[in-house]
């Protein structure tokens, strides 16, 4: 569904939230020591020449991850773990491959918005291309489908890696010793946070001699270590310890808790499409006819660790198939959306059918159904569906049954609240 400008576009987006959420050891030594390591060796990976940046997260956890088009992060921990360059360097051309390869698009691609739960939707995903960079964008966690990597992706990502170490001129050996490691050192400890977000596809070290041999084993004057990384290391390990805790400040990824109930005060918000009101304790994720406005602490971890909305409202387009001859009308394009979310959220079950309703004036179809809720139980969603001229726009608006009534109202002013642009 991506192209790779779309994956940069995504990646960049998704960068500035994760690290408004992580903590960023900012320090211009260490991060321009990463980026000429990265460069070095992102020279070397095949295939569209992604803008790539490496930058450090403090954090004492071993780990790193890459986004969508290049946006590569390295825990401090991992650098300090690291007892040569090359072993760094193994690591960093590990998530370089997953940026090369395009994983993290294939997975949001993958799950597309009819194949999500409905509250994974408003937190991640719309049903367009602009939707979903949007909306993806918005909903940065640890746990985020960009970062879901399979085995096979691992896999993968190890063979190229191996290649853009030996192209490098590093030992390509030093990943797959860096993986046993920091596997050997993490057990019965939680430092080790990279096998939680890698899946260890098992034979590491056999696939990447494998790999080594195809290539024609080490060059003889492979590159082991540098005064660079023996000296940035010391001065990391010189630096204050990092916070406790580390991740997300807040919203995705964050304790789930009740949020605060919708203030009576408003914010305007415009789009091209439409104008509204929504409560100034809400925050509006994503933009066009593609967002979601929620409270703090709206999207919340469900039972997968997958972002979701649990509170809040979500916007978007559908577009639904016409049959030939006949003209697009609201009910059986309702149908038609409902029966599309009801394949990601199989428990999902129309409370009271459609009524009619308007919005701006144009007529609309209000419908409630019932849900899973990412925090137990089970949740109301009022659905009100309109015509427009790219399609149905919806609103989804969403609260746990046991506190949908003190959301109720909100939901009706902002719905009432609509003023179409065109």
């Amino acid at each position: 569904m991506f192209s790779p400008d779309q994956d940069v576009q995504l990646g960049r987006e998704v960068s500035q939230q994760a690290e408004r959420q992580l903590h960023m050891l900012d320090d211009q030594r260490v991060d321009n020591y990463l980026n000429q390591l990265g460069h070095n060796l992102s020279a070397h990976a095949p295939g569209y020449k992604y803008p790539y940046q490496y930058k450090c997260v403090n954090d004492a956890g071993i780990n790193a991850f890459a986004l969508p088009g290049g946006f590569v992060y390295i825990n401090r921990g991992a650098m300090e773990a690291a007892d040569n360059e090359a072993q760094l360097a193994g690591i960093m051309a590990h998530e370089t491959s997953h940026v090369a390869l395009r994983h993290g698009t294939n997975q949001a691609t993958k799950a597309n918005a009819w194949q999500v739960p409905l509250g994974v939707l408003g937190a991640i995903a719309g049903n367009s291309i602009v939707g979903m960079v949007t909306q993806l964008g918005a909903g940065f966690t640890i746990n985020s489908i960009l970062l879901k990597n399979s085995r096979t992706d691992e896999t993968q990502a190890d063979v190229m890696g191996t290649q853009i170490l030996y192209d490098s001129g590093y030992d390509p050996r030093a990943m797959a010793q860096f993986f046993e490691k920091i596997q050997a050192d993490s057990k019965g400890h939680a430092t080790a946070q990279f096998f939680s977000d890698h899946p260890n596809p098992g034979n590491r070290r056999e696939r990447v001699n494998e790999e080594v041999d195809k290539l024609g084993g080490p060059e003889a004057n492979y590159k082991t270590d540098s005064e660079q990384f023996k000296s940035t290391k010391q001065y990391l390990v010189a630096l204050p310890p990092p916070p406790k805790t580390s991740g997300p400040a807040d919203g995705a990824g964050s304790s789930n808790r009740r949020p605060e109930l919708p203030s009576e005060q408003t914010l305007a918000l415009q789009t091209d499409e439409l104008e509204l009101r929504y409560p100034n304790n809400w925050k509006v994720s994503g933009k066009g006819s593609a967002f979601s406005m929620t409270p703090d602490g709206g999207v919340v971890s469900d039972s997968t660790g997958q972002a979701s909305l649990a509170y809040g409202v979500i916007v978007n387009m559908f577009g639904p198939q016409e049959e030939v001859g006949s003209s697009l009308t609201l009910e059986p394009a309702t149908d038609q959306l409902i029966e599309s979310l009801a394949r990601g959220n199989p428990d999902m079950r129309v409370t009271r059918q459609h009524e009619r309703m308007r919005v701006d004036g144009n007529e609309a179809i209000s419908t409630y159904l019932s849900n899973d809720s990412p925090l137990g139980g089970r949740e109301t969603d009022w659905l009100v569906t309109t015509l427009r001229p790219d399609g149905v726009l919806y609103f989804i608006c969403v609260a746990p049954q046991s506190d949908y009534s003190s959301y109720d109202r909100t939901f009706h002013n902002t719905v009432s609240s609509v003023r179409f642009r065109q």
